[in-house]
């Protein structure tokens, strides 16, 4: 009976502005397989991309019961998967992502941002390059939010 490897999910979101145009960035390792995984949108937040990153890697990912280890530099995602934040915004993503953490067994874990590690360094590039795209569609999400806040 063959286990298959653990699978490395690393992330990163940014916006420029906050809100702004906003991208994501995620490399998933898993042995010597590689993939690179980036979009953006319009208007969006900093931390509704930092999740969208895990969402995305985790969609990518083709069998369930995946043991996933997620690096991510934001604590906004990671402390609130671990230490259990309350979840005052951005619903939809946490739905999301409570799907396929159900999914897998995942694991996340803090690294420090811009201090050099290769494949986070990797996902900044990637989201940075997204938001910079041209014709970016909207983050129908963002809205939905902004509208909770304002109520």
């Amino acid at each position: 009976m063959s286990t298959r490897q653990s699978i490395f999910l690393y992330t990163d979101g940014a916006a420029s502005g906050n809100p702004g145009p906003g991208g994501f960035g995620a490399v998933l390792k898993c042995g010597d397989l590689r993939r690179e995984i980036s979009g953006g949108f319009a208007l969006t937040t900093n931390n509704r991309m930092e999740m969208m990153a895990v969402i995305k890697g985790l969609e990518a990912i083709r069998w369930e019961g995946a043991k996933v280890e997620v690096y991510s530099d934001s604590s906004y995602v990671v402390n609130t998967m671990t230490k259990g934040w309350k979840r005052k915004k951005n619903h939809d993503l946490w739905a999301r992502m409570d799907s396929l953490c159900a999914c897998h067994d995942v694991s996340f874990h803090w690294l420090k941002g811009h201090a050099g590690h290769p494949e986070n360094e990797r996902c900044d590039s990637l989201a940075v390059a997204a938001y910079s795209a041209e014709n970016l569609p909207s983050d129908e999400g963002y809205c939905e939010t902004e509208q909770e806040t304002l109520l």
